[in-house]
């Protein structure tokens, strides 16, 4: 790969590659923004620390903030089966082997399970080799393999337990190609309080108006807007708050849990959330049996939907995303009262339906809610902007580890956060 009038070149003295055939070497091949995203430095570190060699036999560097740059690395090691390794964990980071082949595909040899070898898939970008081609995967997400529809002539992701024997599936490292996130070249391709992940330190009024910015860019823009919530809205006297989000029309999408419609309910029949007054704060006498009447309420009327019809439920989250066409989902846990009959108890096929659903999502705002938040996170490609609003710093931690490196974190509690958003976006609205 040339460099061109706007990059630096340097070739290094490369070793004789046939010159040991006992040598375990392969060429792999770098590009983009690889030094600012810290990208070859992450494939150098991998190489040693599997105990391989590198050699940079080509480098050329952009000296302009949208210029790419370009490495040529001869990686080594000590036999077939560590250069493998290397090879497999380097393609995360781009590193794509220069002697292309055609990706290998295995037919799974029976229902629920990859066969043995299978690829892996990340959150991000991926490309598999067909037949000469180059193909996009579609429906990315981490923790899956790569399916070949043969009927449509596309790769995409597969869950585990969606598998079908005698589909074709990609097996090992061949023929694949990830293309990483890289860092933004400008515009609003990032949050600019993006320069750490999580802090409790972290300016709040500018975060927040940063957020506020990109729902409104998101609504302007014909986007798609994710809203992954806890019962802690409901509970903190912040509902009425998202309420107008999603009147609004910045809200398109709800995944939550049984607790936060349930109290979201119990709130609109008997203004209590566990029992205890939004307004005053005080505990009602038998207050902690209002959820379970509101659960049984809703159970009895067939559903949230046809509570709303039938003029039972008049206000709420769940009134308003019935009223304003907001799609939501509902995923249940093993803990759960009731539950309410929209709530998918099948742990499976609410995976299903929410993979299904986040397919146009363009932007997801969690907020106080851990397990639905890594869950989501799970299933979200690296492209989607990613916000996790929560009082613990252990929420947004959890998901850069789980692999959502893309999320960014507000540590504060809900109800302010919330508040002074509906603010920061009425006074965006008013400009425009």
């Amino acid at each position: 790969m040339a460099a061109n009038a706007s990059t630096s070149s340097a070739t290094l003295p490369a070793r004789g590659k046939e010159a040991d055939p006992r040598r375990h070497v392969e060429e792999v091949e770098v590009s983009g923004h690889i030094i600012d995203s810290l990208i070859l430095p992450k494939v150098l570190d991998v190489i040693t620390s599997y105990g391989g060699t590198f050699q940079i036999k080509q480098m050329s560097v952009g000296q302009f903030r949208h210029d790419p740059s370009y490495a040529l690395v001869e990686v080594e090691a000590p036999d077939e089966k560590i250069l493998h390794e290397i090879l497999a964990q380097i393609a995360d980071h781009g590193a794509i082997p220069t002697t292309t082949a055609d990706c290998r595909l295995v037919e799974a040899d029976m229902d629920g399970a990859f066969p043995e070898g299978f690829y892996s898939t990340t959150n991000q970008r991926t490309e598999v080799r067909i037949e000469g081609q180059w193909l996009e995967v579609d429906d990315q997400e981490m923790d899956c393999g790569v399916i070949f529809d043969r009927a449509t002539g596309r790769p995409r992701c597969i869950a585990m337990t969606d598998v079908r024997r005698g589909q074709p599936l990609v097996v090992g490292h061949a023929g694949v190609r990830v293309f990483p996130q890289q860092r933004s070249t400008g515009g609003h391709e990032k949050f600019e309080f993006m320069s750490s992940t999580v802090s409790t330190e972290k300016p709040k009024g500018a975060a927040i108006r940063e957020i506020a910015a990109e729902l409104v860019r998101t609504r302007r823009e014909g986007g798609k807007t994710l809203v992954v919530g806890g019962p802690a809205i409901v509970h903190t006297g912040s509902g009425e708050h998202l309420c107008r989000l999603i009147r609004e029309g910045y809200v398109n999408k709800l995944f939550a849990g049984n607790a936060l419609a349930t109290h979201d309910i119990e709130q609109c029949l008997f203004g209590t959330s566990l029992g205890v007054h939004l307004e005053c704060g005080t505990v009602t006498e038998a207050g902690h049996e209002h959820h379970l009447r509101a659960i049984n309420t809703i159970r009895r009327l067939g559903g949230i939907r046809r509570a709303v019809q039938a003029g039972v439920l008049t206000r709420g989250i769940m009134y308003e995303c019935v009223k304003n066409n907001v799609d939501f989902i509902l995923a249940g846990s093993i803990r759960d009262d009731g539950p309410l009959p929209e709530v998918v108890t099948d742990v499976l096929e609410a995976q299903r339906q929410m993979r299904a659903a986040i397919r146009d999502v363009s932007f997801c705002l969690m907020i106080a809610t851990t397990l639905h938040s890594i869950a989501v996170g799970n299933l979200l490609p690296a492209w989607v902007k990613v916000v996790c609003v929560d009082i613990n710093p252990s929420t947004v931690i959890k998901l850069n580890d789980r692999g959502s490196f893309q999320t960014v974190g507000l540590v504060t509690d809900v109800e302010p956060f919330l508040r002074v958003m509906v603010q920061e976006i009425e006074a965006l609205a008013g400009k425009e």
